[in-house]
């Protein structure tokens, strides 16, 4: 890859909507299969680029991964784009090296089929290997590789993201220079200092998120009514809180949220704010970017929340 393969926006989200308009047509029934729960703006990007959403639910049993033989069937002419995101935001799930070449081997059916991979959290996975489906042979020239500076540098506010492809870069670049020029060049050259300098830092930064997810996922399944898978990266845990719902009289995961905010001050989002749900029960995110404290402190309050409203459902029904 060359230099000229790459270009650099004011982060990573405006290359999701110049990927999805260089491969698809404006209400021509294009489609674009992409992960769910997912990053939010993928949907909502494809819709207002005139493409048709088709989702791929994300399963708990397969440890966030979609079912290959469900992107199998939903794959047609009618396809243009299909979005990767590993590991994953919401749940922090890590495609393997095996799952990527049974992607590619279906994919490699369809010409039209573009791949973009989301790889922002690239370097944060815990276990093994980062792969990339544009390391398999053959895949490069369809896939769109897209990274930045906010996860790997915590440099989420100084807006720097940037795409590779050789046969789109030169279309990413037109509409970048037709619509915010281009990233303000102190930015750039801190993102030159940040991939080029040492790495000591941003390791550090990932193994601490490494310690602070083994804590917060025993912490979750210590939780009455609360169930955590581990996940293989990103800094999201994804627990399955349907039990915990039922407990406390909740019929959904939002309205859940809003009682651990309302009556213990803890903040998290739930599985609707990532896409529909998948039938598979109910679901809330929590993020580990915040202290060691912050997250024992989180763990004892939500304990304290659920038993304390369990209670008192209880105690109505009674």
């Amino acid at each position: 890859m060359k230099p000229e393969d790459v270009v650099a926006a004011n982060g990573a989200k405006p290359f999701i909507a110049f990927t999805i308009a260089a491969v698809t047509d404006y209400g021509k029934g294009h489609e674009v299969l992409y992960p769910n729960p997912g990053f939010p703006i993928y949907d909502a990007q494809i819709r207002a680029q005139g493409a048709v959403p088709v989702a791929l639910p994300l399963h708990e049993a397969k440890g966030f991964v979609f079912d290959i033989d469900d992107l199998a069937r939903k794959l047609s002419d009618r396809s243009r784009l299909l979005i990767l995101n590993s590991p994953q935001n919401p749940t922090g799930g890590v495609l393997s090296r095996t799952e990527l070449e049974e992607i590619a081997r279906i994919v490699s059916k369809y010409p039209n089929l573009w791949i973009l991979s989301d790889e922002v959290y690239s370097r944060m996975v815990f276990d093994g290997k980062f792969q990339s489906i544009a390391m398999i042979p053959g895949m490069a020239e369809r896939t769109v590789m897209l990274d930045g500076c906010s996860k790997t540098f915590a440099m989420t506010g100084w807006r720097m993201g940037f795409a590779a492809n050789r046969t789109l870069a030169p279309y990413f670049a037109t509409w970048m220079t037709n619509t915010d020029s281009c990233p303000s060049h102190p930015v750039q050259y801190a993102a030159i200092e940040a991939l080029t300098g040492p790495q000591d830092e941003a390791d550090r930064m990932m193994a601490s998120f490494q310690a602070r997810r083994d804590i917060i996922v025993p912490g979750l399944n210590a939780i009455e009514g609360v169930s955590c898978k581990t996940p293989g990266g990103a800094f999201y845990a994804w627990p399955n809180v349907t039990e915990a719902c039922r407990m406390v009289g909740c019929e959904t995961a939002e309205e859940f949220r809003k009682m651990l905010l309302y009556d213990a001050g803890v903040a998290v989002l739930a599985d609707i704010h990532f896409g529909p749900s998948t039938g598979e029960g109910n679901f809330i995110r929590f993020s580990y970017a915040t202290s060691v404290d912050n997250i024992h402190e989180g763990l004892s309050r939500m304990a304290d929340c659920i038993k304390r409203n369990a209670k008192a459902t209880a105690g109505a029904k009674a």
